[in-house]
């Protein structure tokens, strides 16, 4: 898996940037607007949060400015009807804090805001977030964090989101998978998808 890409900017557009590595390989990333705000000029150094998603017939590599960003992104692509491009462009719409206070807070229609979101998207996002990122809202000025649980469920959908299962596909192979470590239930949930 991919998670972090470093090297000079050798380019820089509105929806991916690519980061020429040390070694001459240069990765294109799709990234947030957010994102691209953080990102240097072209010929300067960046340091990417990185997630690979792969599909039958294509590999996308997606960068992120923070882990908190990266983490949020993986949240949404885990709500039925959110893709990578529309977890992108909720991400644009403002900064991972600024989110996250808005799930916190219940807020809908911010979501529903971001194009190719409808209400009941909206509504699902803020619904299945607001528990599993954990929001907690504090003080203007405090922290908001995103907590991903470290059980071993948890790693284990991971695991089956970066090998291209879908996250409903995840959840069904977990489901009555057996295991104590993530990678028991992740073994069980693969001779599961081979059935």
């Amino acid at each position: 898996m991919i998670a972090l890409v470093a090297g000079d900017v050798a380019v820089r557009r509105a929806d991916h940037v690519v980061v020429e590595t040390a070694s001459g390989v240069g990765y294109r990333l799709a990234v947030s607007g957010e994102t691209l705000r953080h990102v240097p000029a072209v010929g300067s150094q960046v340091s990417l949060h990185a997630h690979l998603i792969v599909r039958d017939d294509s590999l996308n590599l997606y960068g992120f400015a923070t882990e908190e960003e990266r983490d949020l992104f993986l949240l949404l692509i885990g709500v039925q009807g959110v893709g990578p491009k529309v977890a992108q462009a909720v991400l644009s719409g403002g900064t991972p804090r600024e989110l996250l206070r808005a799930l916190a807070a219940g807020d809908a229609a911010r979501f529903q805001a971001v194009p190719g979101i409808g209400k009941r998207t909206a509504e699902r996002i803020v619904v299945e977030l607001r528990e599993k990122a954990g929001v907690t809202p504090d003080e203007d000025d405090g922290p908001i964090v995103v907590r991903r649980a470290d059980d071993p469920r948890t790693i284990a959908r991971d695991g089956l989101l970066e090998l291209g299962f879908d996250a409903r596909e995840a959840d069904a192979l977990l489901r009555d998978a057996a295991g104590q470590s993530a990678e028991e239930l992740l073994a069980a949930a693969l001779r599961e998808a081979r059935r």
